[in-house]
């Protein structure tokens, strides 16, 4: 632009894609380097000259020895352009900086969507971090709606999304409507379904309790009816059918697995009739319940049919369930059954712990503890479990005796 063959002779240059601001700051920070080495003459003048904005005149030699870099929200990434633009890594570094002390949940998508144009793969990996812990707050932020579709893939590509599934479809659904209008196009269910192209593949419908897919996405008009169907039959027919979406997980909890065994002893015969076995529980802070630990048969190796729900008491609220089956070889010990994903449960709400065991006796625990105590090993923090007997059909289940023995969570 100044040097070589083919530099300008005019007094004056056009920067028409270039915010006066932004340019005001490049000039600041490149002032501290090549620039300085490079006195322009005072009479030089760069007119800047960004959309629709009146011209705005900025003398270089006004800058040329400074040092200071005045960057907000409302200039950073039109900076940050101009960094890059102009080469200038000590101001693209500043920005990125800004952008890192700055990032919250309500512009994570924003800022997700900025970093994956302007290949910054370090802020990218910070938004998305920021996502997985604040999945509920980012996507009901006003910017959630405005990313590009491959950022809404990338995003729910995502094992790590700390949110239940059906809330997930429901934010999906707002950003089909959005680009809908964007496009141009009708907001219908068959508009929706176009827009969204692979995103809908990424919901995992196997991972809602059926009464959250029929009251949702079973109705929406998005799904075709074979894939209707398809789910329906997943969620009500063991052994489960194969479906086309994933059925995988999405674990948000990070640290070590944790669990608590309520019984103090093991006793022989109990028997199962249909009726499930139930307790309920509170603990004292906010945990993640991701499976109980049951006791298995009497007689050796056996095959058992389960269903496990986590139900808020007082609402009568399934939380989260899954219908799966689990293998015993016959010892005492307690075996796993895992949710879809994990159950969030708050401090001092009460919650009923259920298991419909379908399978011949098993054994059972005695000598039930009213509170038990997790102490972690690395932190010392406790983690506070309190039992309480659950009224009504219970198979016999209380606090003293029963099933459901272990709970397994993450804090």
């Amino acid at each position: 632009m100044f040097n070589g063959g083919m530099a300008t002779t005019s007094t004056e240059i056009e920067l028409p894609d270039v915010e006066p601001a932004a340019f005001l700051a490049l000039l600041n920070r490149a002032a501290g380097g090549s620039l300085r080495s490079r006195r322009a003459s005072a009479s030089l003048r760069l007119q800047v000259k960004a959309g629709l904005r009146s011209s705005t005149c900025l003398h270089t030699s006004r800058f040329l020895y400074s040092d200071e870099v005045q960057i907000g929200p409302e200039t950073v990434m039109t900076t940050l352009y101009t960094a890059k633009k102009y080469a200038v890594p000590a101001l693209e570094a500043h920005c990125v900086e800004f952008l890192k002390k700055n990032l919250r949940a309500d512009n994570a998508f924003m800022l997700l969507t900025q970093a994956r144009l302007f290949d910054e793969p370090q802020l990218a990996s910070l938004c998305l971090e920021n996502i997985d812990k604040n999945t509920s707050d980012a996507i009901n932020a006003e910017g959630f709606t405005d990313i590009d579709l491959d950022t809404l893939v990338a995003v729910l590509e995502r094992d790590t999304l700390g949110i239940r599934e059906v809330r997930l479809f429901n934010a999906v659904v707002r950003w089909s409507e959005a680009e809908c209008q964007r496009q141009q196009l009708q907001v219908i269910p068959e508009n929706k379904r176009k827009v969204l192209g692979k995103a809908l593949s990424l919901i995992r419908f196997p991972l809602m309790t059926i009464e959250e897919f029929a009251a949702g996405p079973a109705q929406s008009g998005i799904l075709t009816d074979r894939e209707v169907v398809s789910l329906f039959l997943h969620f009500t027919v063991n052994p489960k059918p194969r479906v086309e979406f994933i059925d995988r997980p999405r674990c948000c909890l990070r640290g070590k697995e944790c669990s608590i065994n309520r019984f103090q002893q093991v006793e022989s015969r109990w028997g199962y009739s249909g009726t499930s076995d139930r307790i309920r529980f509170s603990v004292n802070k906010r945990i993640f319940v991701v499976g109980f630990g049951l006791y298995g048969s009497i007689h050796g190796p056996t095959d058992y049919q389960v269903n496990i729900q986590i139900i808020h008491t007082d609402s009568n609220t399934v939380l989260g369930q899954n219908d799966t089956g689990f293998s015993c070889d016959g010892s005492s010990s307690t075996f796993r059954v895992m949710f879809k994903e994990p159950v969030e449960i708050l401090p001092n709400v009460s919650y009923t712990a259920c298991a419909t065991l379908k399978g011949p006796d098993s054994h059972y625990g005695t000598k039930g503890l009213r509170k038990v105590i997790h102490e972690s090993p690395t932190t010392g923090a406790k983690t506070c479990f309190t039992f309480c007997y659950a009224a009504g059909n219970n198979n016999g289940t209380s606090v003293e005796d029963g099933q459901i023995p272990e709970i397994i969570f993450y804090t």
